[in-house]
């Protein structure tokens, strides 16, 4: 079960929309960009070795859960600013903390069997279908988030619902993602909604 959430604010500050909208690919997406850059290609190389790890072993890896656990959260720390989705800033690092984000999901074992047919027909019957669906997903955010801006610049609020919408994008986006590296065990839904904890399981509800 994937925990995604990005926490609606009350109140938005109209000086920091600003400041992100014109100056936040300096001071903000930059350097997370250029730090995170070299973490991606680390997070890359623990892939391929949990790959082979898999397939001889039938498991996933700590080290590899752990690293991309930190880059989901890091991103989704970084995503959520630039798409005015939270105030503050992200703090860099995939050790950083963040009081405005929840991302979070347990160790599976895929096994053998699901890992060579996500990694040889995954774009099939996976990638396809649900590139389809979220294509036009992100046209409807993108529509939304240029709203909520005007929205958040005139009344200091971002509409709830719409907030939502982004959200649930972003999760849909995690859920696939997540699916495709091994990460999440059923079929992802066709669905922004959080998933729901199956009868008897605990929900994550880890703060990051």
């Amino acid at each position: 079960m994937l925990t995604f959430n990005i926490q609606h604010q009350e109140q938005y500050s109209r000086g920091e929309l600003l400041l992100r909208s014109f100056f936040g690919i300096f001071y903000m997406a930059l350097p997370h960009i250029i730090v995170m850059y070299f973490y991606m290609i680390y997070v890359f190389i623990l892939t391929f070795v949990a790959w082979w790890v898999i397939l001889f072993t039938g498991k996933t890896p700590e080290f590899y859960y752990q690293a991309s656990l930190k880059l989901n959260r890091w991103s989704t720390r970084l995503s959520a600013r630039m798409m005015n989705l939270s105030d503050g800033y992200p703090a860099i690092g995939p050790n950083g903390t963040d009081d405005k984000t929840q991302v979070d999901f347990p160790l599976i074992h895929v096994g053998r069997g699901q890992l060579l047919l996500r990694s040889f027909f995954g774009w099939l019957y996976v990638g396809i279908p649900h590139g389809f669906m979220l294509y036009f997903r992100y046209i409807g955010a993108f529509l939304v988030t240029i709203a909520a801006w005007f929205a958040v610049l005139f009344t200091g609020k971002y509409p709830a619902n719409w907030h939502n919408f982004v959200t649930g994008t972003y999760r849909w986006t995690m859920r696939v993602n997540l699916y495709m590296s091994f990460l999440y065990e059923q079929y992802p839904p066709f669905s922004g909604k959080p998933d729901q904890p199956e009868a008897g399981e605990q929900p994550i509800d880890q703060v990051v």
